[in-house]
């Protein structure tokens, strides 16, 4: 589909030289937990993903090895074979907030309460834009069907696949605003907050929140109202900060 061959366009790009392994690592990542590929679906072919990674075969099939290995991916033989999504994902690390404190400190170079900050500011930034350059663009079929089968799922999601769909419509929103450069930036943020959301507990009546404020932002990008989608967003993701601030300062 349209939409989904542009989320891997954003996530499948080339990457930098000097890490070739690591980064690859990230990319395939990044489309398994952010809802890009599926529990079940397969991965573009070894051909076509060394082409648009930019790296070597070798390269790539040592980071599919390693998320072999790591649970993530299993690789198929056959006419219908291939390298395939696993129907059960590994359970997200949990930290408590003291030892993420220190991690996200050594990762960022300061005081835990500014990569939280960071983090934080740079998701407001992004995502807030998304939705108003979303709701400003005149939408094709495609693009409005992607968008409200993104909603129902994450509004139909077991608690286990909750924060995985949740990344994929906001992803979708930011592929929907029409720039593949920011639906990257919005991956990347996303798996840094993901990181910081796995520390926290799920919360029920937080998610029927969250439920009605994707529904609300979701209605005021198909209606082309680009002011209340950003309004609805910063609610939104004000509610999140809220959270994340609570658990984590």
């Amino acid at each position: 589909m349209v939409e989904e061959a542009r989320a891997g366009e954003a996530l499948f790009r080339p990457v930098r030289s000097g890490n070739p392994f690591e980064e690859t690592v990230e990319r395939l990542l990044q489309s398994i937990k952010l809802g890009v590929v599926g529990p079940g679906e397969r991965l573009p072919s070894e051909r076509d993903l060394a082409a648009r990674l930019n790296v070597s075969r070798v390269t790539l099939r040592e980071a599919i090895r390693a998320l072999t290995e790591a649970g993530y991916v299993e690789s198929r033989r056959g006419r219908y074979g291939g390298t395939f999504v696993n129907t059960r994902l590994p359970r997200p690390r949990r930290v408590g907030p003291k030892k993420l404190a220190k991690e996200l400190g050594d990762e960022w170079g300061g005081g835990h309460q500014d990569a939280l900050e960071d983090a934080l500011v740079l998701r407001s930034a992004l995502e807030l834009g998304a939705a108003e350059a979303a709701a400003s663009r005149s939408l094709g079929a495609d693009e409005r069907d992607h968008l409200t089968r993104c909603l129902a799922d994450t509004a139909a999601a077991r608690l286990t696949d909750y924060r995985r769909m949740d990344s994929r419509l906001h992803l979708a929103i930011a592929e929907v605003s029409g720039s593949p450069s920011l639906t990257s930036a919005v991956a990347d943020v996303r798996m840094r907050l993901n990181a910081l959301l796995d520390a926290i507990p799920l919360l029920e009546r937080n998610i029927v929140h969250s439920d009605e404020q994707h529904q609300q932002v979701v209605d005021a990008i198909l209606a082309g109202d680009a002011p209340a989608a950003r309004e609805a967003m910063r609610l939104h993701l004000a509610g999140t900060a809220a959270l994340l601030r609570a658990f984590l300062s």
